[in-house]
């Protein structure tokens, strides 16, 4: 039995608006000029918080990815429920394919990336606080990930240097 379609199109937006958020927040946090956010965090406590909240960047990076990844995911495979009982078996994979890449790589990437991009720090300090109560959900799946990526970059000689937000020269 297929699911009933508007109920499930209305999650596949809330879930692409959660997609979103986490693109857009990566974007923004990681290109955010450190000079201009520790000038900020001298009088506005939300800018403070991204300072303390970027003084860790891989955990900031998985939580983002962690996010992300589920809410994709979750996206895809509501698409695919929505289409397997309606198509054919074959063209629902496609279909499920095209539809869920476009949507997300639209809506969900390239798009808040580019708003993220181009306001980094008045962004930056309005996701602060959400991002935070997400960190907070997502603590033992986050621990998790945190410990095992930097074990396997370790193993493998990658550099976490990388994930340092940007600093002006």
């Amino acid at each position: 039995m297929a699911p009933p379609l508007l109920p499930t199109l209305g999650l596949v937006v809330v879930l692409l608006a959660c997609s979103a958020f986490f693109s857009s927040s990566e974007t923004a946090l990681f290109s955010l000029s450190r000079e201009a956010l520790a000038e900020a965090a001298r009088t506005d406590p939300r800018a403070a918080a991204v300072e303390d909240v970027l003084a860790d960047p891989h955990r900031l990076l998985v939580t983002l990815l962690v996010g992300n990844n589920v809410v994709n995911v979750a996206l895809s495979s509501l698409l695919t429920a929505l289409l397997a009982e309606r198509l054919d078996p074959g063209l629902a994979v496609v279909a499920t394919t095209v539809v869920a890449s476009t949507v997300v790589l639209v809506g969900g990437e390239i798009v808040p990336k580019s708003y993220g991009l181009g306001h980094a720090q008045s962004y930056a300090v309005r996701v602060i606080r959400p991002l935070r109560y997400v960190e907070l959900l997502l603590y033992p799946v986050v621990t998790v990930f945190d410990a095992l990526t930097r074990v396997l970059s370790a193993k493998i000689g990658g550099q976490q240097a990388i994930e340092r937000p940007y600093e002006d020269d």
